[in-house]
């Protein structure tokens, strides 16, 4: 260890946040950046005292969701006296934060499947995301990468503000091979959205995930449970698109909406590939159109591992929110 590298303190916060399936008790195979959720980890090390790691329990709940009207048009101007919250059952013994976060940055991975079941969609879909990606990145605020998944994952554009080369990175896929769905998701958040940093102290930013495939995973190392644990512990909303067009919900969407589900995300089921498009402003439109909400709840286990269901309501009943449906406390 040289000084320099001696002196480094790094800290990282993190928080499990669950959807109803249970996805969380599955962990993600141990990494150096991925510490046991719902703990801040401080590690200090010098050159004469081996490395030290302290940690404390977070007890600080964080839920983003989305408020729409009978018709699905987004609600974006409720103050935090209109929603009614229960952790467990229980009101939170107190809010931390609440904001309507119309105009905040986003980070966006935009995960293409390049596998050869969707050959035939192909050209379409990249024109498609293309759009999307000139309509809802900001140069000044906003940063996305690409990353193309058949039996592997590739990278084909780094974070970057740059409309250019973000296509050119669209553009740069070829697709074939199988799909190792499961694989690219975990990836994507543990490798690239969760290592993301503000580029000022007094900045924050949305993370998400926008998948774009028929869901069939053949591939992957990992599990979906895997996959979700991850996105849930860095903090990403997944949206997925699927590209199945045979009007049935076959296993692969029930794959990507268990994904959506479990991070407060949305699935999208275009009839035809020319709805892709629709799709694709519907979650430029939410990501415009979300709250956020952060709290202590009441009579939290210390001891971890239990469930806790969340809900929110609004207190106008015509109004629909959309949001996790819970988290388990993490293990001490």
């Amino acid at each position: 260890m040289t000084a320099k590298s001696s002196r480094r303190i790094l800290v990282s916060s993190v928080l499990l946040l669950t959807g109803s399936l249970g996805f969380a008790q599955a962990q993600p195979p141990a990494t150096a950046n991925a510490f046991p959720a719902g703990t801040t980890t401080a590690m200090i090390s010098s050159p004469d005292q081996p490395l030290q790691i302290f940690r404390t329990r977070t007890d600080e709940v964080n839920v983003i969701f989305t408020v729409t009207d009978k018709h699905n048009h987004f609600i974006k101007d409720l103050r935090e006296t209109q929603f009614k919250v229960l952790d467990n059952n229980l009101p939170p013994r107190q809010i931390m934060n609440f904001e309507a976060e119309t105009n905040m940055p986003l980070r966006v991975g935009l995960l293409i499947d390049a596998s050869d079941s969707i050959t035939d969609r192909f050209t379409f879909e990249q024109r498609a995301a293309s759009e999307f990606l000139r309509q809802i990145i900001r140069p000044q605020t906003d940063k996305a990468f690409v990353l193309a998944f058949d039996d592997h994952n590739d990278v084909t554009q780094e974070f970057t503000s740059d409309l250019v080369k973000l296509t050119r990175g669209l553009h740069q896929i070829r697709p074939g091979g199988g799909t190792a769905l499961w694989d690219a998701v975990y990836s994507a958040c543990h490798d690239k959205l969760m290592q993301e940093r503000p580029d000022s102290p007094d900045q924050s930013f949305r993370k998400a995930i926008v998948v774009v495939s028929d869901g069939a995973d053949n591939q992957s190392r990992l599990s979906r449970a895997q996959a979700v644990d991850m996105a849930q512990r860095a903090g990403v909303i997944i949206y997925t698109v699927s590209t199945n067009m045979n009007n049935i919900l076959d296993s692969g969407d029930h794959n990507l909406k268990a994904l959506a589900d479990s991070t407060g995300g949305r699935a999208f089921f275009p009839a035809k590939l020319h709805d892709l498009t629709d799709a694709f402003r519907d979650i430029r439109e939410e990501l415009r159109s979300q709250y956020s909400i952060s709290y202590k709840p009441e009579q939290f286990d210390t001891l971890g591992g239990e469930y806790r269901p969340i809900q929110i309501m609004a207190e106008n009943k015509k109004y629909r929110v959309r949001a996790k449906r819970g988290y388990y406390v993490p293990k001490q």
